[in-house]
């Protein structure tokens, strides 16, 4: 399967709970009919890959939205 960038690497720095941030990189790139969030922490270690619902697909701010949840859910676990 052939793999395309939507949204290239995008730095953000996300708020986390109490006033806490975390640095990341993150990118949405499709590969056959589904879409992905692919996020790094600002090494460009791999945090976590996500698989878009098809109602997020290319929304560059439900992108920054479900960012900050994954990043929440993550340092949670």
């Amino acid at each position: 399967m052939s793999r395309a960038t939507i949204q290239d690497w995008t730095e953000a720095f996300v708020p986390l709970k109490f006033g806490d941030k975390r640095a990341v990189r993150y990118r949405v790139f499709r590969e056959g009919d589904k879409h992905f969030q692919e996020i790094q922490d600002a090494d460009q270690h791999p945090i976590h890959t996500l698989e878009l619902p098809d109602g997020m697909k290319l929304d560059q701010t439900s992108y920054e939205v479900l960012l900050r949840y994954v990043l929440l859910d993550v340092v949670a676990a």
